[in-house]
């Protein structure tokens, strides 16, 4: 079972530094077309590198000041966190090889 997750405002930043594995969230709504390209790309990579990196699902209509934070404009975006930190920034729907060569640096 792959590791995903829902995420809200209230949970986030705990998830976020608490998280022993890298996490990348993927800020998206359910109005966005692109959005629904990735997601199943994004949770096909949860399943296939389980043991390690975690993904979090972030609407960022329900939670726009977590969006906000992160200055997210323009989305689907995707922002690896690796101990806390916001180490990788994929804004668009990008296929699956071109995803994963943007973590892959980071998962090693």
């Amino acid at each position: 079972m792959s590791k995903e997750v829902l995420l809200t405002e209230s949970e986030f930043d705990q998830t976020i530094a608490q998280s022993e594995l890298p996490i990348l969230v993927d800020f998206w709504a359910p109005w966005c077309a692109p959005c629904h390209f990735v997601g199943p790309i994004v949770s096909q990579i949860a399943e296939e590198r389980k043991e390690s990196l975690m993904i979090g699902k972030l609407n960022v209509d329900e939670n726009p000041n977590i969006a906000r934070r992160y200055g997210i404009s323009g989305i689907p975006t995707l922002i690896l966190f690796k101990n806390g930190k916001p180490v990788e920034r994929i804004v668009g729907a990008l296929p699956k090889e071109m995803l994963e060569q943007a973590l892959e640096p980071h998962l090693k």
